[in-house]
């Protein structure tokens, strides 16, 4: 008899975030965030969120199109600028009415809301005032406002995420609004910021478990899992680092309440010590994760780099796209023979999801969950309307059966949600890149009707989630 590859309770679903999907960025009292700021600074070449994919006007027909495509849950995120237009002070009603009115339809169509409290768009007024994370005063800001979300839809949304991918945000400066152009200056500027928001994660955590009735609540990270170039020990070493600095010392910060070892010794080489608070330790140690959600989208490789008189040990070098950095005395980022890749670059490679859910699942022995899964490219219409996108199913098909295999592994895998719902605003790419099932007939600079039209992989993942994972091909 076959095995079931997927347990009857899996949640399937599908993620967009806030400012990537909403649009109408400054419509009924919202703020202006970091991402509408660093959008408006491309919108000479892409896209910004004046319009994104309009789901702010839609999202009843949206949620109509989840229901029909079998969703069982919908990862999104909330701006916290459209309640809280200054990040702090008063409330806007009208964002609390838009979210209630979100909420509800998805609830009215069986689909359960997981929300992500932060995702990569930090109230400007917050910058203006506090440079942002670097500011203590924006720890608390982030407190005041999860409350908010908890006192005010925890009686109908019980899954939620913190900051989504903080471990990657505070990598991208424009994400971080680091301005400082001295590399030494602006990684203490990071060290801090990313401290701050180590803590507003604590106090979130807590005021979820006390506020929220059955709420249940964690991490959302950027998975990394990183290949040695070779089997010298050196390069092993450096790829076990690479994880440790781009992702691991962060979720052992929020398992642990204290950054590991190795890192606090980076800290020093590196003279870019936070500024810790008394009290600090026994906040973020108290602070319970009940899952943690996985992004996973590449795998890495990397090679030992040597540190030098011109480069001293912990001093990193990031690459163009700020997302990759090489770091002296640790590793160098490599090409991976032995993996293809995206037309935007990234390394395919199913096989790597399951090393990162086994890893994280022996070490911490909590929940798992796929929040980003994805396959980015520039789509296209055919004359007939249809979108014929055969290699996002290919690239979906075989990391769910990586899930399955990891299942049989023996980890907790809670659910999959991958990324993305329908076509979003990318950063960098504006239109030109997309994830989604649903395409949003629009390009950078004319939105056109944004008429919606579900793509082939929309009806094979309608498929997949009827059979529960059973019919894959």
């Amino acid at each position: 008899m076959k095995q079931q590859r997927f347990p009857d309770d899996f949640l399937w679903g599908a993620s967009s975030s806030a400012f990537q999907i909403e649009g109408a960025w400054a419509e009924d009292g919202k703020g202006l965030t970091v991402a509408d700021v660093n959008a408006k600074k491309r919108a000479h070449i892409q896209a910004d969120t004046t319009v994104a994919s309009d789901f702010y006007h839609h999202y009843e027909e949206d949620i109509k199109r989840m229901k029909e495509l079998g969703m069982q849950m919908y990862r999104f995120s909330i701006s916290w600028a459209r309640l809280l237009p200054e990040g702090e002070g008063e409330v806007n009603q009208a964002g609390i009415d838009f979210y209630n009115r979100v909420i509800d339809c998805l609830l009215a169509h069986d689909i359960i809301p997981f929300v992500t409290l932060y995702h990569f768009d930090l109230p400007y007024a917050l910058v203006q005032k506090y440079n942002g994370w670097e500011g203590r005063e924006t720890v608390y800001a982030f407190e005041r406002y999860a409350k908010l979300c908890f006192a005010t839809f925890g009686d109908r949304v019980k899954y939620w995420q913190v900051h989504n991918e903080q471990n990657l945000m505070i990598r991208v400066d424009e994400r971080m609004n680091i301005e400082e152009e001295d590399l030494w200056k602006a990684d203490k500027q990071r060290a801090q910021m990313d401290y701050h928001m180590c803590v507003a994660h604590a106090l979130a955590v807590n005021a979820c478990h006390i506020l929220v009735k059955d709420g249940k609540i964690g991490p959302a990270i950027s998975s990394t899992c990183t290949y040695p170039l070779t089997n010298n020990p050196k390069d092993v070493w450096a790829a076990k680092m690479n994880d440790a600095f781009k992702t691991e010392y962060c979720l052992e910060m929020h398992m642990t309440g204290k950054y590991p070892g190795y890192y606090m010794r980076y800290l020093r080489e590196r003279d870019i010590m936070p500024v810790m608070e008394e009290g600090d330790y026994e906040l973020l140690k108290s602070a319970k994760m009940d899952y943690i959600a996985v992004n996973y989208y590449r795998t890495l490789c990397v090679s030992y780099l040597e540190a030098t008189k011109e480069h001293p040990i912990g001093e990193r070098e990031f690459r163009g796209n700020q997302v990759d950095f090489d770091q002296y005395g640790y590793f160098r980022d490599e090409r991976n023979e032995n993996l293809t890749a995206s037309e935007y670059g990234a390394q395919i490679d199913p096989m790597g999801l399951r090393i990162v859910l086994n890893e994280y699942y022996r070490k911490y022995r909590l929940p798992l969950i796929i929040t980003e899964n994805g396959l980015g490219a520039a789509d296209t219409l055919t004359e007939d309307g249809r979108i014929h996108d055969t290699y996002r199913i290919e690239y979906l098909r075989e990391h769910i059966k990586a899930i399955a295999d990891a299942i049989e592994d023996g980890v907790e895998v809670m659910g999959y949600s991958p990324w993305s719902v329908m076509d979003i605003l990318s950063s960098h790419q504006g239109f030109k890149k997309r994830y989604g099932f649903i395409y949003i007939d629009r390009d950078d600079h004319d939105v056109k009707e944004l008429k919606r039209i579900n793509k082939d992989s929309y009806y094979w993942y309608q498929k997949v989630i009827a059979s529960n994972g059973e019919e894959l091909e």
